[in-house]
């Protein structure tokens, strides 16, 4: 079910999502133009005007279709493989383009379990090594940055990785809050019930106890030997606590003393419709839900002051 933590938490997951696009696509426009006309190297440039258009259309077109969770797996998935080739390219002048990586585990922090946390960390451990490995098993002829344009990079993007990280820190932050704004007031109202049981927002005694005995006298469940106040909270989809604080509030002691009457009132009824001389005393009280006789003999007696063979007694001689 669907709460109203969820939902708000839901909505600050979309708005992190969508300034992140919109931060995202500005480093992105930045470095491609640095690219284009302070460092030429064409390639670059258009791989990263490539990335920017890539994850704006895809956003605008999923954003409405997809769940929050499906969009964030894919893009940490597409963004560490899109990186890749930015981090072999810079291998041998700048351990800068790992940057990129960092953010990565924050985000599934934010958005996901911990566990997602260590999966994607070692994802993003992987795609290093195997940066590694491969950049000392073959050749490339990627550009030749100068040491002074190679700064200039690196700083911007430490500056920008550290926006996206004060991003996602953010919105962490503000998750966190409702999370345990929640938290707060649920131990407040259960510490609310505990100290005033008698606050419920059920049926009022009389319409719950009069609902009580239409189910029972209507459907004769008393009947069932094994019926217990379980078995009727279950029949009338209502909380067994309330069902017996309604018989206790009409004076029984318990529910069960309840049932036991609703099964004394159907033993006399049944031996006054029934010749006893015909039918035995066991199909009688076993009739009314009782298991043995003892039972019966015991409940009987406290009930109606009288052993059963003397009721039986005054019956016949009436």
């Amino acid at each position: 079910m669907t709460t109203e933590k969820d939902i708000q938490i839901e909505q600050y997951k979309r708005q992190l999502v969508y300034y992140y696009n919109i931060l995202m696509a500005a480093i992105l426009a930045v470095f491609g133009l640095i690219y284009t006309f302070i460092i030429p190297d064409k390639i670059m440039a258009w791989y990263l005007f490539g990335g920017l258009f890539l994850m704006v259309y895809t956003y605008l077109i999923v954003r409405k279709t997809y769940s929050i969770n499906v969009m964030v797996h894919s893009y940490i998935i597409i963004a560490t493989l899109f990186n890749f080739y930015i981090m072999l390219a810079f291998w041998n002048n700048s351990i800068a383009s790992f940057v990129w990586l960092i953010p990565i585990p924050l985000a599934a922090y934010v958005f996901f379990h911990r566990k997602y946390v260590v999966i994607y960390s070692l994802f993003v451990l992987l795609n290093i090594i195997a940066g590694y490995l491969i950049s000392k098993t073959f050749s490339f002829k990627f550009p030749i940055h100068k040491p002074e344009d190679v700064r200039v990079t690196d700083t911007i993007l430490m500056i920008s990785n550290v926006a996206v990280i004060s991003l996602l820190i953010y919105f962490k932050d503000k998750i966190k809050r409702v999370e345990i704004y929640h938290e707060i007031e649920k131990k407040n109202l259960n510490t609310v019930i505990q100290q005033a049981p008698t606050v419920e927002k059920t049926p009022f005694t009389d319409e719950l106890f009069e609902k009580i005995e239409l189910v029972m006298r209507e459907k004769q469940l008393y009947k069932d030997v094994n019926f217990n106040i379980s078995k009727l909270s279950a029949e009338m989809d209502i909380n067994s606590t309330y069902i017996s604080k309604s018989i206790r509030v009409k004076g029984y002691p318990n529910f069960n003393n309840y049932l036991n009457m609703h099964r004394i009132e159907c033993v006399k009824r049944l031996l006054t419709e029934n010749d006893i001389e015909k039918v035995t005393l066991m199909y009688i009280y076993t009739e009314a839900g009782f298991s043995n006789q003892s039972t019966f003999n015991r409940v009987f007696k406290q009930m109606e002051g009288i052993t059963p063979s003397e009721y039986i007694s005054s019956l016949q001689l009436h």
